[in-house]
């Protein structure tokens, strides 16, 4: 198996779509309400979808990861391209000299940057 993509669905894809795109620039793609960055050899992508509605209640149930052996500069474009900031750049206990920054989107959905690990 591979994993190809994550589809996050929203009431209102067009906010989350311009956010997005001050943070991870020029979509690859955007057909029929449906909008999506790759992102190394998988893509993110929002489009609309029937069951959500409002901002999501619970926003560390599914956290997405963006690999960067840079995330302190990462951190600090995205933070300057307007990203909500949950959890500046920190190390975590296992993984000396890594560092994970944790990030919402407007419809409360988290994301980090993670420095890439070892399987």
């Amino acid at each position: 198996m591979n994993f190809n993509s994550i589809l996050i669905g929203s009431e209102d894809p067009g906010r989350l779509v311009e956010y997005y795109t001050r943070l991870l620039g020029e979509p690859g793609f955007s057909d029929g309400g449906y909008t999506g960055w790759q992102l190394g050899a998988g893509f993110v992508t929002v489009g609309p979808h029937s069951q959500v509605k409002g901002r999501n209640a619970s926003p560390g149930r599914i956290i997405w990861n963006i690999e960067s052996t840079d995330v302190a500069g990462e951190f600090a474009r995205m933070k300057a391209a307007g990203a909500i900031v949950i959890a500046e750049p920190y190390s975590f206990e296992g993984a000396p000299g890594s560092l994970i920054a944790t990030f919402a989107d407007p419809d409360d959905n988290y994301f980090q940057l993670a420095t890439p690990m070892a399987p």
